[in-house]
């Protein structure tokens, strides 16, 4: 749990920023190697994934900024400094799905073809940036006695440092990368156009509702005193993927 990968004096290179780099360089190799298979313009998608990338880091951060609104107050500057942490993945998720739309409809690439190619790649590259967050100390979990539980000992991490916690990046992190290889394995029987997206949407909601319980950070508050934003947004996706999943089911069948 080192936040800071390399220093070199006045210049530094930190873990997190790493890690998500690397996450999102992952995520584009493997769309444009499913654009190939799916035969859509793979260069198309390259340039979607890189319009997703910049909505994704601005929607992410904002997310973020707007959680936690008085860690910035003395420093407004420091919102920009994403490297050290602190993006709000549903932030992001909603910053790309309305670039993607655009982008889409703009370049007349079909919509649920095109999700089915980039879901996997977003579990994948969530997966690797996750390590970041671990490195990093965000997104920390509640104090944890358990034999897999971690402590942080950097001063500089986000995390409450010399406390045993749940290592609830880690958790994100092996979830994520579960369901990439669930989606690699189901594409082989996709039967309909948006099934893979609608799959991936239902199970990182259900993935993500889950890992909230055992997450310590601030939340933002509570929904009804009893979910937290990201599980009720979590909650409520999963449910939308079901629905969709069955309307695109029926579709199908009627033809």
């Amino acid at each position: 749990m080192h936040p800071v990968l390399l220093d070199f004096g006045k210049f530094s290179i930190y873990t997190y920023g790493f890690f998500v780099a690397m996450g999102f360089l992952a995520a584009i190799w493997f769309a444009t190697r499913e654009a190939k298979r799916y035969g859509v313009d793979h260069e198309k998608i390259m340039d979607l994934a890189f319009y997703i990338l910049i909505a994704a880091i601005v929607g992410s951060r904002l997310a973020y900024v707007a959680t936690v609104p008085g860690e910035f107050a003395a420093n407004p500057l420091d919102m920009f400094k994403i490297w050290k942490g602190g993006l709000v993945f549903y932030g992001g998720f909603v910053g790309a799905m309305l670039t993607a739309i655009i982008y889409l409809r703009a370049k007349h690439l079909p919509i649920w073809k095109t999700g089915d190619i980039i879901a996997p790649a977003l579990a994948l590259g969530h997966s690797l940036g996750r390590i970041g967050c671990f490195s990093a100390g965000c997104c920390y979990g509640k104090t944890c006695e358990l034999p897999w539980s971690i402590t942080f000992h950097d001063p500089a991490s986000l995390a409450p440092i010399n406390i045993p916690l749940h290592p609830t990046q880690l958790y994100s992190s092996g979830s994520n990368l579960m369901i990439f290889l669930i989606l690699l394995t189901f594409r082989r029987y996709r039967k309909f156009e948006g099934q893979i997206f609608w799959l991936y949407v239902l199970l990182y909601g259900i993935a993500r509702s889950v890992i909230e319980m055992f997450r310590g950070d601030y939340r933002g508050g509570e929904i009804m005193g009893v979910l937290s934003v990201s599980q009720t947004v979590g909650c409520s996706l999963a449910l939308v993927a079901a629905v969709m999943l069955m309307i695109l089911a029926g579709k199908r069948w009627k033809r």
